[in-house]
């Protein structure tokens, strides 16, 4: 068999895989092979109905799609002198529901930031913009007008052009028959050839998880059958057209779950059901490409008649056709781009139930990322590892069949969804649940949200404020008056030990390792300056760290760590398992903890210092910290002792008023000391001077970033974080809103609550103006309410409290 060599290898031929093989070719990396184990675009591409659009509620997420229109529309057939198909019919979101109208205008309000142009819509300009939808019992809607639809065959292959005339290679009809690692390089059996690369990408979409296993990956997708039906000739359409009049908007009811868009003189509807029918979920057919599957439309006949009772249109033409194939669904329905946990220059590019309206932004994020060893912008919604070894078979499937049925699901800031829920507990999980927790989901682990006094009570979802408020404000106010108690055993969690331990620390973020006894915080840079991980280091020793991180951050940090290694002795051990927490806060907590152990909690114990100590005769890992503003300690605890520290503390608490608290009280009190959160106000966008974390960068020493991170210092165009209190309303801010100066947009919220211990409305922000200080707002949900920059947090400025 001959030999091929490349510097990447690119498994799959859908719009996502050649999307990326064309990008790469279009920053110079020519070497670059794409296999496909049958024709370009089999399997989804090919039968997908090319809807593109710029409706989106991260940034990121959107970026892809907007990137994939001007792709699609502009660029590729500038570059190639062929058409893609695209049109640009706009498109629209219509509701009757009150909830999905806040939604729509939470979008308006992110695109405004973003840059592209979402208009709400009444039930007038409905029916201005679609005369063939009738509007009766709508609310209103949302207009896209950028969006449109694509010919996938045509996008696809103009992409493959463009990177073939630059040098990438095309296999097709070449199936991947293994795949290993062999002298540094990843080595990949195929029908014609074996493929020497030194990246491999998996870009098979719905053999993606075939692909993944050969990889030796747990790949959490799963394929589900979709549908949809081309129309005959709708006279109606056939009019317009002779009329000479624009093309309709694409349609969407997502109440009804449905899309309707026109092709040429029909129509085609899409129907998703709420029982979605997973295919072939441990395996594809060998001899699957372009097929399909046969028509099923008893399984969507109730929404057919329902976009019918809309569209009367629809009623007056015959069925042409019937398309019923497979499209892979994700845990959270969003695509897997990144590097694949574990494995040194191996990557994802799979998994997007929307190949065709993301694959060409898909494409040209890795391709930034592999070339430039940073994503383009925040990736935490996208990033391959965003989910564990704890998304098992059962946990891929609920999710994906949940998510199908969800397609067009309201979503609720907080938002918990029940399917697959329990993959990871705490130790206490049992013991909270009888004390009234309210469970979310956090990376797999169960963790308390709220508590409540009344069983079986559930988060109500909502734009406005949720039955949990009260709740919140009681728990803030235990622990402001006296102790709380809350489980925080979901912290990413792993121990650093070796002759090089101190070294390496140093080298891995942007502080200095603490001295033995003492705690810090550090933060990993991308190579261009961005903070991609927050470390809590604690000194054990002067060769033994213990680094704790954000649940979501587990692989992501697990796999920094291990690749900053290379050169150090040292030894890295997720340890996440192995130890639970217990937060203890307020006023009275050194009462209740001194009642459990001999140890000094007094002067000596001082804030940001470690000591071990022994509580209910177990042993303790004792952190002087608080993410609250409250004098406490962070308790960590292995993890088969936890329950009986919990109910020690528990007892010796109860004179005390001790009650439990959850993550919604804590993340109201941390934004009252205006403390940022990995995630939402740290990302890789942003530098942590920019975040508001200078101070914790000491440019004496080396570490990933810094020559970059010197230089975005001095940026003209560097961003501020800044905490604002908002003038107070009905609705509390949550993030993704626009800070306004007047009629200009100057920056966007991060993360944001109503502080309980202060009565004020808070939030943080980016200003991507700086100078932009007064006569400032935030659009909350349609709705403009004043703000204004706080120049020290609202609750206890001096520390008083921490330091007692």
């Amino acid at each position: 068999m001959s030999t091929t060599n490349a510097q990447v290898l690119i498994i799959g031929g859908g719009a996502m895989g050649v999307s990326l093989m064309y990008h790469l070719a279009k920053v110079g990396w020519s070497d670059v092979v794409l296999t496909e184990k049958n024709d370009l675009t089999h399997g989804s591409t090919w039968h997908a109905a090319g809807l593109c659009t710029h409706f989106a509620h991260n940034p990121t997420i959107q970026e892809l799609r907007a990137t994939s229109v001007r792709l699609y529309r502009d660029i590729l057939p500038e570059e190639t002198g062929d058409t893609c198909g695209f049109h640009r019919s706009g498109a629209m979101r219509i509701t009757s529901n009150p909830d999905r109208m806040d939604e729509f205008a939470h979008v308006a309000g992110l695109s405004r930031f973003t840059g592209y142009n979402l208009e709400l819509l009444t039930p007038y300009d409905i029916e201005r913009l679609h005369p063939l939808a009738r509007t009766e019992g709508l609310l209103g809607g949302i207009y896209e007008p950028d969006d449109g639809h694509v010919d996938p065959s045509l996008a696809t292959n103009a992409m493959a052009k463009v990177a073939r005339a630059r040098g990438a290679t095309v296999l097709r009809y070449n199936p991947v028959t293994s795949i290993r690692r062999e002298g540094g390089l990843w080595v990949v059996e195929t029908q014609k050839t074996r493929i020497h690369a030194k990246h491999i990408v998996n870009a098979a979409g719905t053999w993606g998880w075939e692909i993944g296993h050969m990889m030796g990956l747990n790949i959490p997708s799963v394929p589900v059958l979709h549908q949809y039906l081309v129309t005959d000739t709708v006279q109606a359409v056939s009019d317009r057209i002779a009329k000479g009049l624009p093309e309709l908007p694409m349609i969407r009811d997502p109440e009804e779950s449905w899309y309707v868009r026109q092709e040429r003189d029909g129509l085609i509807l899409g129907p998703y059901e709420k029982d979605a029918q997973p295919w072939s979920i441990d395996g594809c057919p060998p001899d699957f490409g372009a097929n399909l599957m046969p028509p099923d439309l008893d399984r969507v006949e109730d929404i057919i008649m329902m976009a019918m009772a809309r569209i009367p249109a629809l009623e007056t033409s015959g069925i042409k056709s019937v398309v019923n194939g497979p499209i892979t669904f994700t845990p959270d329905a969003n695509p897997l781009i990144g590097p694949a946990h574990g494995l040194p220059n191996a990557w994802l590019l799979t998994g997007s139930s929307m190949g065709v309206m993301e694959g060409g932004g898909a494409g040209w994020f890795l391709a930034h990322w592999m070339t430039n060893g940073a994503p383009p912008m925040d990736a935490l919604a996208i990033d391959s590892r965003r989910f564990g070894a704890w998304a098992d078979r059962d946990y891929r499937v609920e999710k994906a069949i949940e998510c199908f049925g969800l397609q067009f699901g309201v979503h609720y800031p907080h938002e918990e969804r029940p399917a697959a829920r329990g993959k990871r507990l705490s130790p206490i999980h049992d013991l909270l649940l009888e004390r009234g927790a309210v469970m979310g989901a956090a990376h797999g682990w169960e963790r308390p949200n709220w508590f409540s006094d009344k069983n079986g009570d559930e988060a109500v979802p909502t734009f406005r404020r949720s039955n949990w408020f009260e709740p919140v404000a009681r728990e803030c106010g235990a622990v402001t008056n006296g102790v709380g108690l809350a489980d925080m055993s979901v912290f990413s969690k792993f121990e650093v030990t070796g002759s090089d331990a101190r070294a390496f620390v140093d080298y891995v973020g942007t502080n200095f390792a603490p001295k033995p006894g003492r705690i810090c915080l550090t933060y990993a840079l991308t190579p261009d300056g961005g903070t991609q991980s927050e470390f809590t280091v604690t000194a054990l020793a002067e060769n033994h760290f213990y680094l704790t991180s954000a649940a979501a951050a587990e692989e992501m940090d697990g796999d920094l760590l291990a690749e900053r290694s290379t050169g150090f002795d040292v030894k890295i051990s997720n340890v996440t398992e192995s130890f639970g927490v217990l937060s203890l806060m307020g006023p009275r907590s050194r009462a209740v903890l001194g009642q459990l152990t001999t140890g000094e909690l007094g002067a000596d114990f001082s804030r940001l210092s470690v000591r071990e100590i022994d509580i209910a005769g177990c042993p303790v890992r004792a952190l002087r910290v608080s993410y609250v503003g409250e004098l406490g300690w962070e308790l960590h605890v292995p993890a088969n002792h936890l329950e009986e520290v919990f109910l020690a503390l528990e007892t010796a608490g109860k004179p005390h008023g001790l009650a439990l608290f959850g993550a919604y009280a804590m993340n109201a009190m941390r934004l009252e000391k205006g403390y940022r959160a990995w995630g939402s106000d740290f990302t890789t966008e942003r530098t942590p001077a920019e975040t508001g974390a200078g101070f914790l960068i000491k440019m004496d020493h080396e570490f990933v970033g810094k020559a970059a991170l010197a230089d975005r210092m001095l940026a003209e165009d560097r961003w501020d974080m800044v905490l604002l209190e908002i003038e107070g309303g009905d609705v509390d801010p949550y993030y993704a809103h626009c800070v306004v100066q007047g009629d200009a947009v100057v920056g966007i919220v991060t993360s944001a609550a109503f502080g309980h211990r202060t009565g004020k409305t808070l939030a943080l922000a980016y200003l991507r103006d700086r100078s932009a200080r007064e006569g400032l707002s935030v659009e909350i949900l349609g709705r403009t309410r004043p703000a204004k920059i706080l120049d020290e947090p609202p609750f206890d400025p001096s520390n008083t409290r921490m330091k007692a």
